[in-house]
């Protein structure tokens, strides 16, 4: 059996964790391409106009993998560890889904007000026709992959956290920073202009633990969170302003309505701490041209 994973939106928020998983309970999986225009342009035209820029390829991904796999695996995240809420259009995803595409969803609803994480990935083993102890075997080994990979990322941050390169932090969602064709490589694009670039999602927990700056005393001037995002982001940010930055860049969906309302708040983080901020943008018509130009004046007002 083979169980497809659409390479967008939720995928990037655990991008190792259920590839790994499904694999270890000895299931094929397929993922769907890099995001790529053929994709893109599938996603946009089956999309409604209200959904964000993010959704949009979701769906592109989603019809990639129609036809190729006997289930395509779609969770509804609901809350996370700390019971704070996934944003609101990743609780309809699994129906929408099923609307798109012939091929069967597999879904479990993830929710920690309800139940820990665990329970569940056990109710998505069952479905599975999966052992408990299949399930906690395949679970135990798929923690060591990711813990492994996190240790990785760990060393690769302190080695950009002391280049002597203009160090840029980009500020975003998983899926925005991972996905090369939404940010239209921005990172690339920061490299060749000499700068530093390092993403938000980076910045390891123990630097937002034992902060430099008192993190309590920035916690009251945050809004109360109830988006997991929001305040994730905004504590990672106390952790990277504890290194000598050149610039931040906030790069946001087209129609996000929860970036929206963090904007102010982050980018009022950076301002407090006299760093140069730049807002982006983006959606299916944005052009790499015009990034670019701006990309360049941004760079050029850096000390």
């Amino acid at each position: 059996m083979t169980i497809g994973i659409p390479k967008a939106l939720i995928y990037w928020k655990q991008p190792l964790f259920w590839e790994t998983f499904f694999r270890e309970l000895n299931f094929k999986v397929l993922l769907s391409p890099l995001t790529n225009k053929e994709i893109v342009e599938a996603g946009v035209k089956s999309s409604d106009p209200e959904n964000c820029f993010s959704t949009k390829v979701f769906f592109g991904h989603l019809l990639w993998l129609d036809g190729k796999c006997d289930w395509i695996f779609v969770p509804r995240l609901k809350t996370n560890s700390e019971k704070l809420e996934y944003c609101p259009k990743f609780f309809g995803l699994p129906d929408l889904s099923k609307i798109l595409v012939k091929t069967p969803i597999l879904t479990e609803t993830f929710d920690y007000r309800k139940e820990p994480f665990k329970k569940t990935l056990g109710k998505l083993g069952k479905k599975l026709g999966k052992e408990k102890k299949e399930v906690e075997k395949a679970l135990e080994r798929t923690f060591l992959r990711e813990e492994q990979a996190k240790k990785k990322e760990e060393k690769d941050f302190f080695k950009k956290v002391q280049s002597k390169k203009k160090k840029i932090v980009l500020i975003s969602h998983q899926y925005n920073l991972y996905d090369d064709y939404i940010n239209l490589k921005i990172k690339e694009k920061l490299e060749k202009l000499e700068a530093e670039p390092i993403f938000i999602e980076e910045v390891p927990t123990s630097e937002i633990q034992n902060p430099i700056r008192q993190l309590a005393d920035q916690i009251q001037n945050w809004p109360k969170f109830h988006w997991e995002f929001g305040k994730e982001i905004m504590e990672k940010i106390q952790g990277i302003l504890n290194y000598d930055l050149a610039g931040a860049i906030e790069i946001s969906s087209f129609q996000c309505g929860c970036d929206a309302v963090l904007k102010e708040f982050v980018e009022r983080e950076f301002k407090q701490n006299k760093i140069p901020f730049l807002y982006l943008l983006i959606d299916e018509h944005t052009g790499e041209a015009g990034l670019q130009t701006r990309l360049e004046a941004f760079i050029d007002t850096l000390h």
